[in-house]
């Protein structure tokens, strides 16, 4: 890379505040006089940052970011951004339109996808197997509506639940919009279709006591349908607002007020229930607390680093050793002999570690060699060494631009395996009402376990990715941008916690929601900047739908099974 470059001009031009102001006045074409005489940084021309983040791109291999992803590491200007931004949303427009938006697609494209999905959720159905039950005309109904209910809840798990998996990737500018959406589609409808439970239990999430509807088949097919219908109408209207609320907490509502109502008190586990609701103060607390710190491990050890390019490209092979590993060890295991069990999952850390730092090597190769080194220690950073907890201010320039490089592809490696795990685990949410309701159609409700078929997990896996692709970008707007700004530090930070609370506390059998825990470590990450980064009314907002969501999922289910006895006293 020559010393000419344009990178090497823009990265010395930071060693001096006249060279902040020549550099200013070249980006901006302006003369140095006409400047104001009180600059010292880029950060007071926005354009000038777009025009010096474009150049920077030009050469460096980063994942596809936005220029706020490159913004300095307590600058404000993504805040306002993302304000602006919230109240443009707010607009009167129709949904073809923001969906259009959305990917940079035109509206007509955007309509003629939403057409298609449509079409393929109404004529799909008859073609599965699962459609036939006893060979009636009536029974081949209630299947076909079953079908469609469970499609329902698996569109609105895609429209609020796939944010877990990529809300941060998109707010820190490590993926695009349209990339994330591709990707997780994916890994969603894989992770679905490969990992997807294939035995479920009649009653779902231990909450109700099943012996209190042994010989009510119609009733409980009754009860299975509308909370499907419940959850799904709920998680829509959170979803219509960016809200992300839990799909695990939306079921056991609507399960809830079906028991209450049509089992009496003695229907419902009240202590499952009371481990439930624990999640809303425990996830989050518990996410926010394992992020502020990982993200402050960040700032000390990498920021504070004498050569912060660098400390990062070690740190990241480390990291995924460590989380494919854990992951691997504790979550998926290949065996169920201990040694053997801890031998691959050793093998799989490795691998990880070794292809990304390859990746790394490949794709920053040339800034992480000696001659950047120089550049490193002519560049000022403005850390200071007061404290493991203290606010450090990070690296700038070149040094900068390492830094998020390196935790983009991690951050977008962490992503992935999110979205993989969560097609697999979240599913059933969809698919376990609906196969125990069709077994009840087929005469096997008795059973105390339900085989899922294949078509059925298939079949949820398309429901969750038609609701990303249609409503998936509302619900990411608020994970990766409207509660505090994130780049692909604090984006991965928020990540790698989350993916561990989440791992760890289900392998412990603690109550946490992937959702609340999610958000809390984004919270967590904003509070390490500082209690003002975090933007109060969001979160607001998101706690009132969380306190909401299991009365509301109770209300609607209760209204629907109302409904649908007095339908199905003609067809049952």
């Amino acid at each position: 890379m020559s010393q000419s470059s344009p990178f090497f001009s823009i990265a010395r031009a930071h060693a001096g505040a006249g060279g902040r102001a020549a550099a200013a006045a070249l980006l901006l074409r302006q003369p140095v006089a006409q400047l104001p005489p009180n600059i010292h940084s880029l950060r007071c021309f926005p354009s000038a940052r777009v025009t010096h983040a474009k150049m920077l791109r030009s050469h460096l291999s980063l994942p596809r970011a936005t220029v706020s992803s490159f913004a300095d590491a307590d600058d404000d200007s993504g805040t306002k951004a993302g304000d602006a931004e919230a109240r443009e949303d707010q607009n009167g427009e129709c949904e073809m339109s923001e969906m259009a938006k959305a990917f940079h697609i035109t509206p007509r494209m955007a309509m003629s996808i939403s057409v298609m999905i449509a079409f393929a959720a109404l004529t799909v159905p008859l073609a599965m197997r699962s459609l036939v039950c006893h060979g009636t005309f009536k029974m081949s109904v209630l299947a076909y509506l079953t079908l469609l209910s469970g499609f329902y809840m698996a569109w609105n798990i895609g429209a609020n639940d796939v944010a877990n998996a990529m809300g941060t990737s998109v707010g820190s500018g490590a993926l695009t919009l349209r990339q994330a959406v591709l990707t997780a589609a994916v890994l969603e409808f894989s992770g679905a279709f490969l990992m997807g439970t294939h035995v479920t239990s009649t009653m779902q999430k231990g909450i109700l006591v099943a012996s209190v509807f042994q010989g009510k088949d119609s009733l409980l097919f009754a009860g299975l349908l509308s909370s499907l219908a419940a959850a799904g109408t709920w998680l829509q209207v959170a979803s219509s607002y960016g809200w992300p609320v839990s799909t695990t907490h939306c079921i056991v509502g609507a399960m809830v007020g079906f028991g209450l109502v049509y089992g009496g008190v003695n229907a419902v586990f009240w202590t499952s229930l009371a481990r439930v609701s624990s999640s809303w103060v425990i996830s989050p607390v518990i996410g926010a607390a394992v992020s502020f710190l990982v993200y402050k491990c960040i700032r000390r050890f990498v920021y504070s680093a004498p050569n912060p390019g660098q400390a990062a490209a070690a740190a990241a092979p480390i990291a995924v050793f460590t989380g494919v590993t854990a992951i691997s060890f504790v979550a998926f295991p290949l065996s169920k002999v201990f040694p053997i069990a801890l031998l691959q999952a050793l093998s799989c850390g490795a691998i990880g570690a070794i292809i990304v730092t390859r990746v790394i090597q490949k794709q920053l190769g040339k800034l992480l060699s000696s001659e950047a080194e120089k550049i490193a220690s002519t560049e000022k950073s403005n850390v200071q060494q007061v404290g493991f907890l203290s606010d450090i201010g990070g690296p700038t320039g070149a040094q900068l631009q390492i830094v998020y490089g390196v935790f983009g592809y991690m951050q977008v490696l962490s992503a992935c395996f999110m979205s993989f795990a969560h097609g697999g685990n979240d599913v059933s949410n969809a698919i376990g009402p609906l196969a125990a309701a069709l077994s009840i159609l087929q005469g096997v409700a008795s059973s105390a376990e339900i085989v899922i078929p294949t078509e059925v997990l298939a079949w949820g896996g398309f429901g969750i990715v038609a609701g990303l692709t249609m409503w998936g970008y509302r619900v990411i707007a608020t994970i990766g941008k409207k509660i505090t700004e994130l780049t692909p530090t604090r984006g991965f930070a928020a990540e790698f916690a989350a993916a561990s609370v989440v791992l760890f506390a289900s392998k412990l059998g603690l109550p946490i929601s992937a959702t609340h825990t999610l958000v809390g470590a984004v919270m967590g990450v904003g509070f390490a900047r500082g209690l003002n980064r975090v933007r109060a009314e969001t979160v607001r907002e998101i706690v009132a739908s969380w306190l909401v969501t299991i009365p509301v999922g109770a209300v609607l289910c209760i209204f629907y099974t109302m409904i649908l006895t007095k339908i199905l006293a003609y067809f049952m």
